[in-house]
């Protein structure tokens, strides 16, 4: 049995299951979870599709890690979650079927029966839906062919879908044009729910200001002044990118600059190469959270990867990951594609999902690569269907490569070169020819 963690749960019910509600929103905060209500607030009539797909978007966006949902069968509700993507609701009427359906299928919604439980039982049912986890490498392929159903790449019963292809022992592996695009769908899909045009093509539906807020501002030369970050926080707050991101070192001196501004503050730990100990990831990033920072990319441990270790990738990104969620921040963590096998970018993608990251990121700038469609790509393919984000680093200098990696499965753009990227979408959506003004830099 795994010790209990405090979550953000998200809890619903219609009037049937109103009564069993209030008396598990105490107990559940009573174990020190933070409970977000949607309702309904009293035993009047209502219809319960509404109340389980508020709780359901609220897992599917991951804005609150599980959910519980009661009507009085549990049945209708938990039809309802799952028709939203990357929910797994499963009615449970005793403790051992709630721990089933965590350990062997993922489920992230409990849904009750309140004529079918006491209060008592239903708070042993809650209690081992939230302490158990699902970790076992074959029920997590599984989980992840539950979800390739969902998005339709399960090609039938005898074959595997691309995406579990990456468990395969082999050196290299390609993603079909096909496949690429059933992400880019995926994408899409999310990008729709923000608000984004996605009914003309990508490079069409985002505007200049829409980009902007897809991108983190880079400067993580080691020899960036003050003076540089000055100018690198007024560049984002003129052009409104989403954050800047600076080494952790700065993160005092930008959160000071960035005062009054929705800009955001991202810090990199464990910067460039990922080879320090756990311990002092999490003890960088609780500085930086201090400090100012909202965002942390962390740099996974290559070698330890590389060799095999992955006890010790888990625990490097899950000290940093709970760093984070102390100060409610998100953690990023950055693979150095350039530098692993398919193979082993699939397993640091699980590993991060695992370890609770909120995003999987291609690359520091400063090795032997950055990002790519293809690796794009094969990452949105593993995380997204858990509503992880892709960050796409390295490399990445115009417009055109900003939406490629957008169009693969991109949910953030990390560059240096984000001006000169807002300035050619400028120039595409009001149909001129882009001449840039400067040298681009080359994050």
């Amino acid at each position: 049995m795994e010790s209990m963690k405090t979550v953000d749960i998200a809890i619903g019910s219609d009037h049937g299951g109103y009564t069993l509600k209030c008396q598990l929103v105490p107990f559940l905060e009573s174990l020190g979870h933070r409970v977000h209500d949607f309702g309904t607030h009293s035993t009047e009539s209502v219809d319960y599709p509404r109340f389980a797909y508020a709780v359901a978007d609220q897992v599917s966006a991951r804005e609150c890690e599980v959910g519980i949902l009661i009507d009085g069968a549990g049945i209708g509700s938990a039809i309802a979650a799952n028709k939203v993507p990357g929910v797994r609701a499963a009615a449970c009427y005793n403790e051992v079927l709630a721990r089933n359906s965590r350990e062997h299928n993922g489920a992230n919604v409990l849904t009750l029966g309140a004529s079918q439980t006491t209060g008592d039982v239903a708070k042993g049912i809650v209690r081992g839906f939230l302490e158990t986890q699902c970790t076992e490498e074959r029920h997590l392929r599984r989980v992840q062919m539950l979800t390739d159903i969902e998005q339709g790449r399960f090609r039938s019963p005898s074959t595997e879908a691309p995406v579990t292809a990456g468990l395969k022992k082999q050196e290299h592996m390609e993603l079909s044009a096909e496949d690429v695009q059933r992400v880019s769908q995926r994408v899409r899909q999310i990008l729709a729910k923000s608000g984004f045009s996605v009914d003309v093509p990508m490079a069409v539906g985002i505007t200049p200001a829409q980009l902007a807020k897809f991108i983190d501002h880079t400067l993580l030369k080691p020899d960036a002044s003050l003076a540089e970050i000055d100018v690198l926080v007024g560049e984002a707050r003129e052009h409104g990118f989403f954050s800047v991101c600076v080494n952790s070192s700065y993160a005092r001196d930008a959160k000071n600059l960035l005062r009054g501004s929705d800009v955001k503050l991202c810090c990199v730990v464990g910067f460039p190469l990922g080879a320090v100990s756990p311990e002092i990831k999490a003890l960088e990033t609780r500085k930086a959270i201090r400090e100012g920072a909202d965002e942390i990319d962390m740099v996974l441990n290559v070698g330890a990867m590389k060799n095999g270790n992955f006890d010790l990738v888990e625990e490097d990104i899950r000290g940093v990951v709970e760093a984070c969620r102390e100060r409610g921040k998100r953690c990023k963590v950055i693979l150095e594609t350039a530098l692993l096998t398919d193979e082993e970018k699939v397993r640091a993608c699980q590993i991060s999902m695992k370890a609770g990251a909120d995003f999987v990121k291609t690359s520091t700038g400063f090795s032997s690569g950055g990002a790519t469609v293809q690796d794009i790509a094969l990452m949105a393919s593993i995380v997204a269907p858990r509503n992880l984000g892709v960050k796409a680093s390295g490399g990445v200098r115009t417009y055109r490569d900003a939406i490629s990696m957008i169009e693969a499965g991109a949910t953030r753009i990390g560059a240096s070169s984000s001006i000169a990227i807002v300035e050619e979408a400028q120039a595409v959506s009001e149909g001129k020819e882009y001449v840039p003004k400067t040298k681009l830099k080359g994050y």
